[in-house]
C-alpha cells in the first residue's frame, strides 16, 4: 500500500506552530493577576485591550497586527476569571497557531464580514469596563506601569534584540557605499532586520548632515557623498530596542567629530544616571549641564533625547522636570544629537547599574567616562575609498 502524497495546495506540516512554553504560561497567568487586582481597585467587570503593545505585554509577546500594515487583527477582553480574544473568522486559526495556543485564552469568533468593534461593542454591553484606546476619560486603561516594569524573561529577549539590531545596523553601515542613496540603505538595513525576524519600528538613514535639518528624518532620493548615519528601532517578541551608528568615508570633518564628540557624552552622562527609582527629571538635570557647558545649551530644543522604552516604542519621553521614577527592570533608548551628528543605544536600568543591550565589540569607541568611571561610547567608523586620478 503507497502511503498518501499531501495535495501540493495544502501546507504540508505543522512544524511552523508554536509548541507550549511553560515559562511563558506561567508568566501570562501572573499578567493575567496583575489585572484582576487592577479591575477590583477600579471596581470594574472587564478590560478592553485593543492596542499592540498591550496584546504583546498580556501575552508575553503575541502579536495582533498584521504584518506590513497598521491593522490590527484581535483585541483581548480580560475579567477576573478568563481571557477572551475577540477577532473574525479570516485572523482566528493564525492568532491561536502561531500566536496564542496553549495559553488558556478563549475565543469569541466573528465572520469577517462584520467588524470585531461589533463583538467588542456586545461583549462589553452592560458591563462596567475600561479599554486603553479613550486617553482622557475616565474609562481608559492606561498600563504602561505594568509595561514598564519588565520582567526577567522580557531582560533575556531584550538582550537578544539589543545584540541582533546592533549586528543589523552595524552591518549595514559597513557595507554601504558613497554614491548610495538613502533609500537605497534603508532598504538593506530592513532586509538585514526582516531576516532575523525584527519587525522595523522607524529606520533613519540620515547621509551628510540631513538630521541638521530634519531630526526626524526617515530616508530619501538623497546620495550619500561624505558620512551617513543609520538609526533603527526594531521590534521583536512585543518589545522595542533602538541603536545608531555613523559612518564616514575618508578623513570627517573637525566639526563633525566635535559635535559627535559632545552627543556622545550626552548620552553616557544619559547612561550613566540611569538609576533605578530615580525621577527622569533628575537624569535629565545631568544630561543639560552637558550641553551648557559645550556651549550647546539650545540644541536639546531640536528633538526628543530619549525615552522609555519596551512594549510600546515610546513609553515615556524624558522630558525637564517630569516626575516619573524609573523602575528596576526599566529600559531606556538614548538618543541625543547635536547638529548632524546623532548617537543611539539601549540600555536596561538594574538595580545598583546600568546594563548596555546594543554595544558590540566590533564598532570603534570613544574612551569617555562619567565621575570617573568609563562609559565607552560607539564612535564614528572611518573607511577609506580610493581617490581618484
Amino acid at each position: 500500500m503507497s502511503p498518501t502524497r499531501p495535495s501540493v495546495l495544502e501546507p504540508i506540516s505543522a512544524a511552523e506552530l508554536q509548541a507550549i512554553d511553560p515559562d511563558r504560561v506561567r508568566e501570562v497567568e501572573r499578567r493575567h493577576e496583575l489585572l484582576v487586582e487592577y479591575l477590583a481597585l477600579r471596581n470594574l467587570q472587564g478590560l478592553l485591550l485593543l492596542r499592540p503593545e498591550n496584546f504583546a505585554w498580556l501575552t508575553f509577546g503575541g502579536d495582533n497586527t498584521r504584518r506590513g500594515s497598521s491593522r490590527t487583527t484581535a483585541a483581548l477582553f480580560v475579567t477576573p476569571e478568563a481571557r477572551l480574544v475577540l477577532c473574525n473568522s479570516a485572523d482566528s486559526g493564525q492568532i491561536f497557531d502561531h500566536e496564542l495556543g496553549g495559553l488558556g485564552f478563549q475565543l469569541k469568533e466573528r465572520p469577517w464580514t462584520e467588524d470585531v468593534s461589533v463583538l467588542c461593542q456586545d461583549l462589553c454591553r452592560g458591563r462596567s469596563f475600561a479599554d486603553d484606546t479613550s486617553p482622557g476619560q475616565s474609562t481608559n486603561a492606561d498600563l504602561a506601569d505594568f509595561r514598564i516594569s519588565l520582567a526577567s524573561n522580557d531582560h533575556a529577549r531584550l538582550r537578544s534584540l539589543g545584540h541582533d539590531l546592533a549586528h543589523c545596523v552595524e552591518a549595514a553601515a559597513r557595507n554601504c557605499s558613497l554614491g548610495e542613496t538613502e533609500a537605497e540603505v534603508a532598504g538593506q538595513l530592513a532586509h538585514r532586520m526582516m531576516k532575523r525576524e525584527i519587525t522595523p519600528a522607524t529606520i533613519q538613514v540620515m547621509a551628510d548632515g540631513q538630521g541638521r535639518r530634519y531630526r526626524h528624518w526617515a530616508y530619501g532620493h538623497d546620495r550619500i557623498e561624505r558620512f551617513v548615519t543609520l538609526s533603527a528601532v526594531g521590534r521583536r517578541h512585543g518589545l522595542h530596542v533602538g541603536v545608531a551608528r555613523t559612518v564616514c568615508f575618508n578623513s570627517p570633518p573637525q566639526e563633525l567629530l566635535d559635535w559627535h564628540q559632545h552627543a556622545s557624552l550626552v548620552q553616557a552622562t544619559g547612561i550613566y544616571f540611569s538609576r533605578a527609582h530615580w525621577s527622569l527629571g533628575d537624569v535629565w538635570t545631568r544630561i543639560a549641564r552637558i550641553y551648557e557647558k559645550f556651549g550647546e545649551a539650545e540644541e536639546w530644543r531640536a528633538a526628543e533625547q530619549g525615552e522609555v522604552i519596551g512594549y510600546a516604542p515610546v513609553e515615556h519621553l524624558i522630558v525637564p522636570r517630569s516626575e516619573r521614577q524609573l523602575p528596576a527592570g526599566s529600559a531606556i533608548f538614548w538618543h541625543p544629537s547635536v547638529r548632524s551628528s546623532a548617537v543611539g543605544d539601549t540600555v536596561l536600568v538594574r538595580e545598583g547599574r546600568v546594563e548596555m543591550l546594543t554595544q558590540t565589540d566590533s564598532w570603534p569607541t570613544l574612551p569617555i567616562a562619567v565621575k570617573n568611571d568609563p562609559v565607552p561610547q560607539p564612535a564614528i567608523l572611518c573607511r577609506e575609498t580610493p581617490q581618484p586620478g
